[in-house]
């Protein structure tokens, strides 16, 4: 992805979000000079992936297969395995019309997937093997606390203010119908590194081609612009 194709999407996002009645937190507006510029003290944000992340999946149709995520809070894996700290995710998301996030599922995390607002998100819904295959049995989720039971490969609507719960080995994949989305996520620790198994070859993060700077760092541009231990 360019650069140039990023800002423009972030201005949009950041103004879509706005007009949804939610507000980024103060770091999201922070230039990559602001990074330079900090210490220690945020830290957090960068080990833990808070902030912009967009992503085509690596095949180069952000408008067909792409989604736009921020990731507003966060905590380490460890702590899930201690029991102690912050053991949850918070992330919000903007899936626009027949924009495809592909089918994957998630090895330890349970998520909720919430419409925030905008049209009807639909999720395709699958069980998986332990290998990660697709499973032809039905699929039981929870819908704002009632249980439903699909067929596998089958499409649950998500309206405004609903949700759905997927647990791990849940196939999932989603668009919206009508307008664009706005989706908010909360779930145990996010980690898009290591618990991530889509079922296509797919890249999770892009690639850029730096056109012009950063409105704004994504969070796989952390490790360039944040140093706090430079003299």
């Amino acid at each position: 992805m360019k650069r140039s194709q990023i800002n423009a999407i972030m201005k949009d996002a950041d103004q879509f979000i706005k007009s949804c009645g939610f507000l980024l937190p103060p770091f999201a507006y922070w230039s990559a000079t602001d990074w330079k510029q900090k210490g220690d003290e945020v830290r957090d944000i960068a080990n833990h992936a808070l902030g912009w992340d967009i992503t085509d999946f690596g095949g180069g149709e952000y408008e067909k297969r792409g989604l736009f995520l921020f990731t507003v809070r966060n905590g380490h894996p460890d702590n899930l395995k201690r029991g102690e700290g912050k053991v949850y995710a918070e992330k919000i998301m903007i899936v626009d019309v027949n924009q495809l996030t592909p089918l994957h599922f998630h090895w330890h995390k349970t998520e909720d997937i919430i419409n925030r607002g905008g049209g009807q998100l639909l999720v395709k819904l699958y069980n998986a093997t332990e290998d990660g295959e697709l499973k032809d049995t039905p699929v039981t989720v929870s819908i704002d606390g009632i249980e439903r039971t699909v067929s596998a490969g089958d499409t649950i609507a998500l309206h405004p203010g609903e949700s759905v719960t997927l647990v791990p080995y849940c196939y999932h994949a989603f668009w919206a119908e009508g307008e664009r989305v706005l989706v908010g996520e909360v779930s145990t620790v996010n980690d898009d590194h290591q618990d991530n198994r889509f079922y296509e070859n797919v890249g999770r993060f892009p690639e850029i081609e730096e056109d012009e700077p950063p409105l704004y760092l994504l969070v796989g541009d952390y490790p360039t612009y944040f140093n706090p231990n430079a003299a």
